[in-house]
């Protein structure tokens, strides 16, 4: 009895992670204390996605991501209002951990080399870094370790609580 409760734990957690990656590549690491870590990779495509998104700002098009070891290059269009004509949008976005969530902090926001208002950058980092942190967990018992952004992806490392390593605290 008590092995196949182990074998249906198994197999529960295997299953939930398999929600938990959707969407992006994932590496599962089982720890001595019951707990695991679990990495996830997300794409230059994928991230391109997410910040479209994020943006949610309809003038806001042909959003284009560069990645560079330690940050992200982002460019794109912005279509002024009653006008065929764009301005060019740059930033760069910069993504860090803290107190386990994810941070992102976009620097040096432009348009047609004019700052973007603080409020709307501000409102950017907060839905960049949620969307973000959605993406790559998806589960209450989770906590970002770490943050990587290299030229071939971002990649998140994440601890993930199970009864067992709860039961070792």
């Amino acid at each position: 009895m008590k092995r196949n409760l182990k074998l249906f734990s198994l197999f529960l957690l295997v299953g939930l992670f398999s929600v938990l990656v959707s969407g992006c590549a994932a590496t599962i690491i089982h720890n001595n204390d019951g707990s695991l870590t679990v990495e996830s990779t997300m794409t230059a495509e994928s991230l391109q996605a997410e910040i479209q998104a994020a943006i949610a700002d309809p003038l806001i098009q042909n959003l284009t991501v560069q990645l560079e070891s330690g940050y992200i290059n982002v460019s794109g269009e912005r279509k002024r209002l009653n006008s065929d004509q764009t301005d060019t949008l740059t930033f760069r976005l910069d993504l860090g951990v803290s107190d386990g969530h994810l941070i992102a902090t976009i620097l040096n926001a432009l348009i047609d080399s004019k700052p973007v208002e603080v409020d709307r950058v501000t409102l950017w980092n907060e839905r960049l870094a949620n969307r973000l942190e959605q993406f790559g967990q998806r589960r209450s018992d989770s906590s970002l370790q770490s943050v990587t952004v290299t030229s071939q992806g971002i990649t998140m490392v994440w601890r993930v609580e199970t009864a067992r390593s709860q039961g070792n605290k």
